[in-house]
């Protein structure tokens, strides 16, 4: 039986691949890393296609002649084609745990630092204006009693609700896909996505990366939300309609938006939220920590690991095609385990 190979692109960033290729260790595997300019003409006869954050478009995706798994490399796959690869049977992976502590711990703190102004009273200190910040914060609420509403309510928010709970903050969510019982059992009750916005002092966005969820929020979801409310986006830049955002936050009817992800990234220099005032931003680093990257490719590794050897991968975004049309293109491999084992 030939090797089962594996392609990635060869990106400079030292070297990305250790912890993946450990968990390969003793099968019988060609990790193959090619230049990214090569990429799209190497992965036609690939076993495994390790994107990284490279786009997988449809067109790529009809050349494969041989791919077993798509693996992504964070909880997102928006790089990828999902619904082109589930048309070719191949299941596409993701990294569902790993980052959910790191990203809800980003997410209060952007809470925390737009609610308490933590960026405008640094400023004031360093400009010699020390007697300027009391005054600032007399204006606001402390955070007791205060209302976060959450729009999507899968892993991380729930993670931000358990911290939320401890600053004694009451907790709505919207999320059409959710059991009612299920955000109850978090201690979060349940609502529309209307009494989110209007309803919310701070309102924290989940959602995914997906065509369907791309420019959610509009200048008509905006104009229903408090003027008093801080707006906080460690999800998908992509859900939001930046313009919009941008115009209520000029125009008075947001407070403030504290946001670790933008609908382009890395911004240009002409965007105006990096010359706001009332804007907080971080450069998509929520999941990032001492043990988040390494953990994260170990994940990887293991889910290429596992086709490598004949076995369904287990976080899987597609999890349809790990029945007939995949199962019949994996064969004579044999698939020792099933999905739900």
């Amino acid at each position: 039986m030939p090797k089962f190979r594996i392609v990635t692109p060869d990106l400079p960033v030292g070297d990305p691949d250790s912890e993946e290729r450990a968990a390969l260790a003793g099968l019988d595997v060609e990790f193959q890393a090619v230049p990214e300019a090569q990429f799209s003409g190497a992965i036609r006869d690939a076993d495994a296609i390790y994107p990284k954050g490279l786009r997988l478009t449809a067109d790529m995706i009809a050349t494969l002649m041989r791919c077993r798994v798509i693996t992504g490399n964070g909880v997102g796959v928006d790089n990828i084609d999902v619904a082109a690869a589930s048309m070719r049977g191949i299941p596409v992976t993701n990294v569902p745990h790993v980052f959910i502590e790191e990203v809800a711990e980003h997410a209060m703190a952007l809470l925390l630092s737009a609610h308490r102004r933590v960026i405008e009273q640094d400023r004031l200190v360093r400009d010699g204006r020390w007697r300027e910040g009391r005054p600032a914060l007399l204006q606001i609420p402390r955070l007791l009693g205060q209302t976060l509403g959450f729009i999507g309510f899968g892993r991380i928010p729930r993670a931000v609700a358990a911290r939320a709970r401890g600053f004694g903050m009451h907790l709505v969510a919207y999320d059409p896909y959710i059991e009612e019982l299920e955000m109850s059992a978090h201690g979060v009750r349940p609502v529309t996505l209307d009494e989110v916005l209007a309803g919310s002092d701070f309102i924290s966005m989940h959602l995914p990366g997906s065509a369907a969820a791309t420019g959610r929020l509009t200048d008509r979801h905006f104009v229903r939300m408090k003027p008093t409310a801080v707006f906080i986006n460690t999800g998908r830049g992509g859900t939001v309609d930046e313009a919009a955002l941008i115009r209520a936050l000029s125009d008075g009817r947001l407070a403030h938006a504290a946001l670790d992800v933008l609908e382009v990234e890395p911004p240009g220099h002409n965007n105006p939220l990096l010359s706001m005032h009332n804007v907080t931003l971080s450069g998509h680093t929520a999941s990032a920590s001492a043990r988040s990257d390494a953990a994260r490719r170990r994940h990887v590794g293991r889910e290429l690991a596992l086709v490598a050897r004949g076995d369904w991968p287990t976080s899987c975004v597609n999890p349809a095609v790990l029945e007939g049309t995949a199962l019949r293109r994996w064969q004579p491999i044999a698939m020792t385990r099933g999905p739900n084992s």
